[in-house]
């Protein structure tokens, strides 16, 4: 099966259906592990593309060392999508001062 391909920077969008999208991203290797070994469930990304429950999220292993692709790979669909740009969850002092936590939830 062949996709329409669409060029943004460094990850690429692939049409998958009507509804869904196949998105690729790139992932350092310890996180490559830990999403392939099912530990890491989760993912936190700048929110400067689009993604929706249903979409494949490919994410491609990246060597920052070498600055190229691994040749490694793993695809998971996308159940939940939280965007806090417009959100103020927390007092910007507190924000700095302790940062967030991303919290999985089995």
């Amino acid at each position: 099966m062949s996709f329409p391909r669409i060029e943004r920077g460094f990850d690429s969008l692939y049409l998958l259906q009507e509804k869904y999208m196949k998105i690729e991203k790139k992932i350092l290797p310890e996180y490559f592990e830990q999403v392939k070994n099912g530990s890491k469930t989760f993912e936190l990304r700048l929110a400067d593309w689009e993604c929706n429950p249903g979409d494949v999220l490919v994410l491609k292993e990246w060597d920052p060392e070498l600055q190229a692709y691994t040749g490694r790979e793993v695809s998971r669909e996308v159940g939940y999508v939280l965007k806090t740009k417009e959100v103020n969850l927390f007092p910007p002092d507190d924000v700095e001062k302790f940062g967030y936590q991303i919290i999985s939830l089995k």
